[in-house]
């Protein structure tokens, strides 16, 4: 299918590059282990389980209402041994003041839907949070902070950030930081008006993907990696291209011929969603039927202790339709 003309030179819109890192993530969602060992000083050793937890969370504005808001990322590792962390990422093309207010805002409502209570209590735990920054000086701080000044005492906790721009190809394949690869161009970003009419420095980028072609080539022969991972790979590589380089022919095109040209249509994709759509969707629907059935049954603990019904209705985010129904059904209703 060809590509309009009119598209080329918008400004991708603020979510396009968090569309890559999602996309990437959902379809592969293994590749995101090297990058938490990495990030958090993990040990998984890339066999755990990836469960990827539900990105729309919906926030209590001051008028009552709910608002809802898109997380990047928020998923459990689940270890060998069976035990389970969560985690929070956000990918920021630029880092601003709001951010940590969107972090803080996610985490804790990521944690009021895991956590439980009574009456008298309120257990919650929030997540391991951290943003992948795309355009980041290489001087800025490794972490930021978020400072929470409670009647019982102060509580800090650290976000480290992923500056996409510091991990050169030798660094991301040695770590197998391969979800990564999509947003290496960002490390070249200042050089791609020169990369577009200076000949030897196009060359000289289109060898640098070359090389991860190459590379993701090996890691399949030796079946570190799948078909389908590779050309996921390919695929969010071309998207992001496509986006940052707008107004690059060469460096585009140079790119996406390197990389498969039109593989980017998700041709893995297609063959591997026929085999295992059914399959997937069944998952992701007892994933969700098994968070809801949990939600309720915190509920209904809550009911049973008494407490009031809009407090139902804030610790666990459930319609107050609902709510009653389950009153009625234990008989406290």
């Amino acid at each position: 299918m060809k590509r309009k003309s009119k598209q080329r030179g918008k400004r991708p819109s603020p979510t396009a590059y968090d569309d890559s890192f999602r996309t990437l993530l959902n379809d592969c969602s293994e590749l995101i282990i090297p990058v938490v060992n990495e990030v958090f000083g993990e040990r998984f050793t890339g066999t755990e389980k990836v469960s990827l937890g539900v990105n729309e969370l919906f926030i209590r504005q001051d008028n009552s209402r709910m608002k809802k808001r898109i997380t990047d990322s928020s998923f459990v590792i689940i270890s060998d041994e069976h035990t389970e962390k969560r985690y929070h990422i956000e990918c920021e093309e630029q880092l601003d003041k709001s951010i940590l207010l969107r972090i803080f805002e996610y985490d804790a409502q990521i944690a009021l839907n895991e956590g439980s209570g009574s009456n008298y209590s309120l257990n919650v735990s929030f997540p391991h949070s951290a943003v992948l920054a795309l355009r980041s000086p290489l001087n800025s701080p490794d972490k930021m902070q978020i400072c929470v000044v409670t009647p019982g005492g102060e509580i800090k906790y650290s976000v480290p950030i992923i500056k996409a721009q510091q991990y050169g190809l030798n660094e991301i394949f040695e770590k197998r930081l391969l979800f990564l690869l999509p947003f290496y161009i960002f490390s070249r970003e200042k050089e791609l008006p020169e990369c577009n009419i200076n000949e030897e420095k196009l060359r000289g980028l289109i060898a640098e993907y070359i090389s991860i072609r190459e590379k993701l080539n090996e890691l399949q022969n030796k079946e570190e990696v799948t078909e389908f991972t590779k050309q996921a790979i390919y695929a969010t590589i071309i998207h992001v291209i496509e986006l940052i380089a707008q107004k690059y022919d060469k460096v585009r095109k140079g790119v996406e011929e390197t990389m498969g040209g039109k593989i980017i249509e998700y041709e893995a994709k297609d063959i591997l969603n026929k085999g295992l759509k059914r399959g997937l969707q069944k998952g992701r629907n007892e994933e969700r039927k098994k968070a809801t059935e949990e939600t309720e049954e915190r509920a209904k603990d809550m009911l049973r202790d008494k407490m009031a019904l809009p407090l139902v209705e804030k610790y666990t985010r459930l319609s107050m339709s609902r709510i009653k129904e389950l009153a009625k059904g234990l008989g406290v209703l």
